[in-house]
């Protein structure tokens, strides 16, 4: 144990400042930003929530109306109504993105590739509901077969990169896990 006669001169009063210096601006600035960050994504998983429920609110009213304006109604509303529930979908996986990006602040891709492959399918149900417009023009007709096709390949690929993140997942950082423990 050493005491105040074994320090060199000035010694102990440079650690006592040390101790007792205030965090520098960067390091407050630090704290302030990441504070504002949580707010204001915050506000934003709110607002998601919001227009989720208002979506939702709008497709159901919609689904009634067209239950009650009978057969021909429901098949008319019924992409519309299709269209509506996956952009809620979307919309929800939004906010989960959002929570997770609270609560470690960090980015997470998995959530966006899930988007988008929703944000796939829908856009390929819309084309094959409405794909008996383009049916009459050979070059029209071309066209959305390409577009669907493109659509699916993106959609695969979407789902093969999920597939891999989970599985690296599992391989790589689950399994550093119990070793950083001990």
């Amino acid at each position: 144990m050493s005491t105040e006669t074994d320090r060199p001169k000035g010694h102990a009063v440079h650690e006592t400042h040390e101790k007792h210096e205030s965090p520098s601006w960067t390091a407050k600035a630090s704290v302030y930003l990441g504070s504002s960050e949580s707010i204001v994504l915050a506000l934003i998983g709110v607002a998601l929530v919001l227009v989720a429920i208002l979506l939702l609110y709008s497709s159901m009213n919609d689904l009634w109306h067209a239950a009650s304006g009978g057969p021909e109604r429901i098949e008319h509303k019924a992409i519309e109504i299709l269209n509506t529930i996956l952009l809620v979908m979307m919309t929800m996986e939004i906010v989960y993105t959002v929570a997770i990006s609270l609560k470690s602040h960090t980015l997470n891709a998995e959530p966006f590739l899930i988007i988008g492959s929703i944000a796939g399918i829908r856009r390929m149900l819309v084309i094959t509901a409405t794909s008996t417009e383009s049916e009459n023009d050979p070059s029209k007709f071309h066209n959305t077969l390409v577009e669907l096709g493109l659509l699916a390949a993106t959609v695969v690929a979407m789902v093969i990169a999920i597939g891999l993140l989970r599985y690296s997942q599992r391989r790589f950082v689950d399994r550093e896990k119990p070793a950083a423990a001990e």
